[in-house]
């Protein structure tokens, strides 16, 4: 068997060496060792037809930097084979053990299904398609069949595909709707890989997560991610609060950049939980904001945070950038280098209302108490619907929770083989 010698899960196994289909799919938790068993079905099938071109294709350029490259060598020092990665080439070169040759993989991103021309392989690892549209992962999927086309002697082309399920979207379509002759799946929880998990790995999952992302990023299994509300775990009453800021409270501001339509939400924190307790809507720019922030609060202490894509230029001014207005206002600025996943941040936030540390003053922020009520997901994209109006008032205190409690997705290092 392909994989008797190496330490995996039954559901590695399964994918390595009971699925006989053209298109394979294995679907998984975080830490089930998506990528992990990809990269072994790549390496045991090069080392079963020598000099063979494969391709691996990934959702994004920093993806691949971060996630093939790092995972393939893993795989490889398994299999007791090296890995030369050529980042400027987009390519991994397969080398035995006496120092030769044997294979490549071209990388290709999905993201730019343009670049996937002008080259033939003769099996493909397709890994977190999901994560893109739907629309853009079927014209990647495309592509990359387009690409099959190298002969190899007794055996089917064929391309596996490993993915967290993100709803009822490509995957699931191709996979386990309806799939046809040519399509087979096998799906993995994170438990079932917990013996190779750091001990406190699904603890942790756990306790980050919002019930409803638990079914999909630890059991691995298909639920609506974009039914009704985007942040269903909002309960006017439940996450309302009565408490209001006092003249020295230290004050936390979630900002989003708009021309004509400036949003900020003031919260405070008490007794360990975040509050928001006051809202501006509708303001002409950046300065116009600091402005009256400072005359409504003239003696706190003001920490905001930001859309980080206020590091360029501002609703003011092409020679300034948001932040820099910010700062020389008086405010501390907390901004990341870039913004959040919109999806990790929408499930930062919903984790807070859901164990009860965010809250609302709904009497005093009904803006904002409508738009964590109304926003929804739009059927075309599966994001949240951006009308200039509810998006921009949730996404400040967006940014701010998840800088505070982010959704982090670590990395799943194996304590032994098969664990990434």
């Amino acid at each position: 068997m392909a994989s008797a010698n190496l330490a995996i899960s039954e559901p590695q196994h399964i994918f390595l060496n009971e699925l006989d289909t053209k298109f394979r799919a294995y679907v998984g938790g975080y830490g089930s060792g998506k990528t992990y068993v990809g990269c072994l079905d790549l390496l045991i099938f090069g080392n079963r037809h020598k000099n063979v071109v494969q391709g691996y294709f990934g959702p994004t350029y920093p993806s691949i930097r971060d996630i093939f490259y790092p995972t393939i060598q893993e795989a490889a020092e398994t299999m007791k084979i090296r890995c030369v990665v050529k980042t400027s080439d987009k390519e991994v070169i397969l080398v035995n053990r006496r120092g030769k040759e044997f294979g490549s993989i071209i990388c290709r991103s999905m993201d730019r299904p343009d670049s996937i021309i002008g080259f033939k392989i003769a099996r493909g690892l397709v890994d977190e398609i999901d994560t893109m549209p739907m629309d853009k992962a079927q014209t990647a999927w495309n592509k990359i069949i387009a690409r099959m086309r190298l002969k190899v002697q007794g055996e089917v082309n064929g391309i596996g595909v490993t993915c967290t399920p993100e709803g009822f979207a490509f995957v699931y379509n191709k996979f386990k709707k309806d799939p046809t002759q040519s399509y087979s799946m096998v799906q993995a929880s994170t438990y079932e890989n917990e013996e190779y998990l750091p001990e406190d790995y699904i603890e942790t999952l756990l306790e980050t997560y919002p019930e409803q992302l638990v079914e999909a990023y630890i059991n691995g299994e298909f639920v609506n991610l974009q039914a009704g509300s985007v942040y269903y775990a909002f309960d006017r009453h439940k996450n309302h609060s009565t408490w209001l800021p006092k003249p020295r409270d230290p004050l936390f501001v979630g900002m989003d950049f708009n021309v004509f339509d400036m949003c900020a939400s003031v919260h405070i924190k008490r007794d360990g939980k975040i509050v928001a307790v006051d809202e501006f809507f509708g303001l002409r720019d950046t300065p116009d904001m600091c402005d009256a922030l400072k005359e409504a609060y003239p003696e706190n202490n003001i920490t905001v945070f930001p859309d980080a894509s206020g590091r360029g230029t501002s609703s003011k001014s092409a020679s300034l950038s948001d932040i820099k207005i910010l700062k020389d206002a008086g405010f501390r600025v907390q901004a990341s280098n870039s913004n959040p996943l919109i999806k990790n941040r929408v499930a930062s936030v919903n984790k807070q209302f859901e164990i009860g540390e965010y809250l609302i003053n709904t009497q005093r922020c009904p803006e904002l108490t409508l738009a964590f009520e109304q926003q929804a997901y739009d059927p075309k994209t599966g994001q949240p619907v951006k009308d200039g109006h509810l998006d921009n008032r949730v996404d400040g205190p967006g940014y701010m929770i998840h800088y505070l409690h982010p959704i982090v997705h670590r990395s799943a290092r194996s304590k032994s083989l098969g664990g990434l």
